[in-house]
């Protein structure tokens, strides 16, 4: 008989994560508050803000028996305005305390307690410990700004398109060009000809040579220039992803260790949204013959060059089969010394939600949400 807790499950998968991503044996970098926030980041924010309410609306509107709440530590400051340093540091104290919490809890709405209502993000943590381990699922919310349809349908032709080329470069090297390659010295690069096909580009790299003597070595170089940029450009990422940042991952194990329950990533754009488990999150992380296909780890230039964990959407669960477009406003703020920042904010929109996947991905029974 199994009595390991969902908190034992996730120890035991640590275990096998290598400590050149995670190495849960030391502690988490403490960080240091940022100076002065930027328009875009304000813009970022204020889409992470409205992903989180359009899920906790879609819950709220959509589910008989399961209610969102708000759970998440946030606040309208921003770096630069008074009183944010010290907002930073009770964060980061409760992050060495009790982890980060999630952005949404779910409860049952027989344990929901009407009293405390729809939001708890301000409340101490101390005071509602009881109440948040009664809940069901912690859910963090990330927003993506694409239209994940549109953006798969180009890239998937932008790949195959690539493809197409790089194979009649290829055909027509091997047949123009097959007697100049067909010494000892250039012999490799005609066997790397011959093994290229549909199957073999996406591992396939060379260095491209630099033949000058002739004018048909010349023509042959250029033409193995093409085909390395073909074969590179074939294998760039073509998928959109569930972003979580390899520094959270210790906080989140944190949480879940605090309150031991099941916690759950959803990646929200303006058509559609995705989710995954933290447990299927950290298992990835163990599997390295998952990575490139599934997940890749990189360091994210948009998020202050964070390393970020990109999980493919294809293998996770889609949550909401259609999202309507918020409103959008720009917005003019004033920061100290005359300091203007303009942004833009996002109000309303409906997620529809994928009952049937949302209830597989967090576990529950047909007739519990």
């Amino acid at each position: 008989m199994n009595n390991m807790t969902y908190f034992d499950e996730l120890r035991e998968i640590t275990k096998k994560i290598p400590e050149s991503i995670v190495d849960f044996n030391i502690p988490r970098d403490r960080t240091s508050p940022p100076t002065q926030a930027s328009s875009n980041f304000i813009t970022n924010k204020e889409q992470g803000d409205w992903a989180e309410d359009l899920i906790f609306r879609a819950i709220n509107a959509t589910s008989k028996n399961c209610v969102a709440v708000r759970y998440g530590k946030s606040d309208d400051l921003v770096a630069g305005e008074e009183g944010f340093d010290e907002f930073y540091r009770t964060f980061q104290d409760e992050l060495d305390t009790i982890g980060k919490r999630p952005d949404l809890l779910i409860f049952r709405k027989t344990d929901f307690d009407t009293s405390l209502g729809y939001d708890l993000s301000k409340i101490n943590h101390s005071s509602i410990t009881d109440y948040v381990k009664k809940a069901i699922a912690g859910l963090e919310i990330r927003s993506s700004a694409f239209l994940i349809d549109k953006y798969e349908n180009e890239m998937q032709n932008r790949t195959r398109d690539h493809l197409e080329a790089a194979l009649k470069i290829k055909d027509r090297i091997i047949n123009e060009f097959s007697h100049l390659l067909d010494h000892p010295g250039k012999k490799a690069y005609l066997e790397l000809l011959k093994s290229l096909n549909r199957d073999t580009i996406y591992a396939i790299s060379f260095r491209r040579p630099s033949w000058n003597s002739t004018e048909k070595l010349q023509e042959l170089t250029l033409l193995f220039k093409d085909l390395k940029d073909h074969i590179s450009k074939s294998h760039k990422r073509d998928y959109l992803s569930i972003t979580p940042k390899v520094e959270d991952i210790k906080v989140v194990y944190k949480w879940a260790e605090t309150f031991n329950i099941p916690h759950y990533y959803f990646q929200v754009f303006f058509d559609k949204s995705y989710g995954i488990s933290f447990k299927n999150i950290l298992a990835l992380l163990t599997d390295p013959e998952k990575e490139g296909k599934h997940y890749e780890i990189s360091k994210d230039i948009k998020n202050q060059n964070k390393t970020t964990i990109k999980i493919n959407t294809r293998n996770t669960n889609q949550v909401a089969y259609k999202v309507l477009e918020p409103e959008h406003n720009s917005v003019r703020r004033e920061m100290g010394r005359g300091r203007l920042l303009f942004y833009v904010t996002f109000k309303g929109g409906t997620a529809y939600l994928d009952i049937d996947n949302l209830r597989i991905l967090l576990g529950i029974g047909e007739n519990e949400f």
